[in-house]
């Protein structure tokens, strides 16, 4: 198979869950603090970038789709300031629900060259409230009701968006509709998304969401993993990333592993969220699960060579796919 660029183009996802600020303070250190022995940081740049379930958004435009945003935001500066990046983006906002009194995340780093120092967070991980959730799901079968979108996109990310309820009526949404739902979890809804079509959690998150240790280097304790996983959820494809070991692609209880690629890994920020935006578009696009897996475990490696989260490059992809 060639790589379905021009399939993907064609299509559009609507990307649900935890929406955030990525926001960058780049500067030089010379000298310590007089009041504290603590550093003291001369501000040469900052940047900020959509992050989280954004980030995902941005990847599937960045692959060539359209993509919509479902999400609940606080009524804050941070939260304008969200939407206004997304609008900027090109990333369709009709389903992002703002709720008062809830706090933006924002997650700043503090960044002396290339050295993380320091990250402060400003959030609310609070379930969102019952009226919020309510104007999410109505504003999430306006959208689907337009019979345009091809793929939904859970970004978990455990900041209060997504809970079992919500997950439930996403799946029901999606099997009525017959859209394929993938899902990139978090612990606290690990086994709420059963039955979806892609589940794809990191090795950290298939240890903790199944209570196991798993050794990535041994393909029988991958596979028992994923078969203890398969068997709570149901769900059609598993793909649990292992970083540089690669992934491990699990279908009907088949196990495969696809080797890592020998990459100069400068930052793994945001990685995750390429992997689940290119391996959702790649179905909905119609490549089998090993095509899909090939071109996450491509896409992902990318990212990692580049320094901030970063999306994914299209032109890189196809050719080295």
């Amino acid at each position: 198979m060639t790589f379905p660029m021009d399939q993907i183009s064609k299509l559009s996802a609507l990307v649900v869950g935890d929406v955030m600020i990525d926001a960058y303070l780049w500067g030089d250190v010379h000298r310590q603090s007089p009041e504290a022995p603590v550093p003291v940081l001369n501000k040469t740049d900052k940047d900020s970038q959509i992050g989280g379930a954004g980030n995902v958004a941005r990847n599937v435009i960045a692959m060539g789709a359209k993509a919509h945003l479902a999400s609940v935001i606080g009524n804050d500066i941070s939260g304008k300031y969200l939407e206004q990046i997304l609008g900027e983006k090109g990333i369709g906002t009709s389903a992002i629900i703002t709720e008062h009194g809830r706090t933006t995340t924002v997650k700043t780093r503090i960044i002396k060259g290339t050295e993380h120092m320091l990250r402060i967070d400003e959030e609310t991980t609070d379930s969102i409230t019952d009226e919020a959730k309510s104007e999410l799901k109505q504003a999430i079968i306006e959208l689907l009701n337009k019979g345009e979108i091809d793929v939904i996109i859970v970004e978990d990310y455990d900041k209060g968006v997504m809970d079992e309820e919500l997950a439930n009526f996403l799946i029901e949404q999606a099997t009525s509709r017959e859209i394929a739902i993938t899902v990139d979890p978090k612990l606290k809804n690990f086994k709420a998304y059963k039955g979806v079509t892609l589940f794809k959690p990191n090795l950290k998150e298939l240890r903790e969401g199944l209570s196991t240790d798993v050794d990535p280097s041994s393909e029988s304790s991958l596979k028992a993993a994923t078969e203890a996983l398969n068997n709570a959820l149901e769900s059609q494809i598993t793909l649990t990333t292992l970083g540089a070991d690669g992934m491990w692609l699990s279908i009907d209880g088949e196990g495969t592993h696809i080797n890592g690629i020998d990459r100069n890994v400068v930052d793994v920020s945001g990685a995750g969220d390429t992997v689940i935006a290119v391996a959702s578009l790649m179905l909905a696009a119609g490549a089998s699960p090993k095509e899909m897996a090939k071109a996450a475990n491509i896409a992902g490696g990318q990212v990692c060579e580049k320094s901030g989260v970063v999306v994914v490059d299209i032109d890189e992809l196809a050719s080295e796919f």
